[in-house]
């Protein structure tokens, strides 16, 4: 039962996920730090109201790591914004599922973790498919391709850091550190670059913290009833519905290569995850 009630959340949380993406690509014309703002501004007034009504401490308990965790995240979604106004809409969600190796090898430098030989070679097809998404769609290069590096990057500290900290705090204390910080830092770019919305885009930039919260919220609860290797992997969901509707919405064209490049990442991540899980 709990299974399956975790894999509709899940479904739930990327649908949400998928959404917010969309609406960041669909705004390309606004600064990605005002967007950053936006979309963390609801969610953090959510996380705060929770947690204060369900009497929660706010500050958390390993308060370090999480003002840590708040800022690498901070510069992760930032980083991601960017990227995905610059590349394709699904070749750059699929790109920051590199994240995970990027973890794997923070785990190993920084808690001594250990990696099986075989996840070396499921990270090795995942970056293949880098080489394919690269060599085979022409519009993944440049600044662009920059970006989503070190969006992966520093997303793969922040599950680290997430692993750090474990259950000495409550998810939603995790995430109302990382939505106040992010909230702040496109606050005080806004300062210096803004652009002024008009008519539905301001509901449109409002539905962004919706999407966000409920999106974090979803996925938390699907983690918090079953193992995370049996629900995680529903999460690549998200690079099939980011691939629909940028051939669907915002007129992508995709090669069988680059594609294939696509089902590398994706087949060495969930390969990754069910050898972790057991």
């Amino acid at each position: 039962m709990n299974k399956w009630t975790a894999v509709r959340y899940m479904v739930i949380s990327t649908l949400a996920f998928t959404m917010l993406n969309a609406i960041v690509k669909y705004l390309d014309s606004f600064p990605a730090h005002e967007l950053v703002f936006f979309r963390s501004l609801g969610s953090s007034a959510m996380c705060f109201a929770y947690l204060l009504k369900n009497r929660i401490p706010i500050l958390g308990n390993e308060r370090k790591w999480l003002v840590l965790r708040a800022v690498v995240g901070t510069i992760a979604i930032s980083f991601f914004f960017l990227a995905i106004q610059h590349l394709p809409f699904g070749p750059v969600v699929a790109l920051r599922y590199l994240s995970p190796v990027f973890a794997a090898i923070f785990a190993v430098l920084l808690l001594k973790e250990k990696v099986r030989p075989i996840q070396v070679l499921f990270f090795a097809m995942a970056i293949g498919g880098v080489g394919l998404i690269k060599g085979f769609t022409l519009d993944v290069a440049g600044i662009g391709l920059v970006y989503i590096l070190i969006a992966a990057v520093f997303g793969g500290l922040v599950y680290v850091i997430i692993r750090r900290i474990g259950r000495q705090d409550h998810p939603l204390v995790i995430v109302n550190y990382f939505m106040f910080t992010s909230t702040l830092v496109g606050g005080a770019f806004c300062l210096y670059s803004w652009k002024v919305p008009h008519g539905i885009e301001w509901a449109i930039l409002g539905s962004m913290s919706l999407l966000g919260f409920f999106a974090q919220l979803f996925m938390t609860k699907a983690l918090q009833i079953a193992p995370a290797s049996r629900v995680a992997p529903v999460k690549f969901l998200e690079v099939i519905y980011s691939i629909i509707i940028g051939f669907v919405w915002f007129g992508d064209s995709y090669s069988l290569l680059g594609l294939a490049g696509i089902g590398l990442i994706m087949t060495g991540m969930y390969l990754n995850v069910k050898v972790k899980g057991g």
